[in-house]
């Protein structure tokens, strides 16, 4: 993925962007999880945590055009 996205002027790698947005998700994913108790029936919390923002992340990238990151 190439491109630059323009924040009040800096211009920034979209994949930095996508990266941060899917850092927030995942913080609301992992907090939704813990109040369901999802965590209590895996063994290695942090692995699923980086498995999750990595789906987080790949989902974002795929649907970058469609959310207005022109590639």
């Amino acid at each position: 993925m190439n491109g630059e996205t323009s924040i009040l002027g800096v211009f920034m790698p979209t994949i930095l962007v996508l990266a941060v947005i899917a850092s927030v998700v995942t913080m609301l994913l992992m907090r939704l999880a813990d109040f369901a108790g999802f965590y209590r029936i895996v063994a290695y919390r942090a692995l699923v945590d980086l498995c999750l923002y990595i789906l987080v992340l790949g989902a974002l990238s795929l649907l970058a055009p469609h959310i207005g990151f022109h590639p």
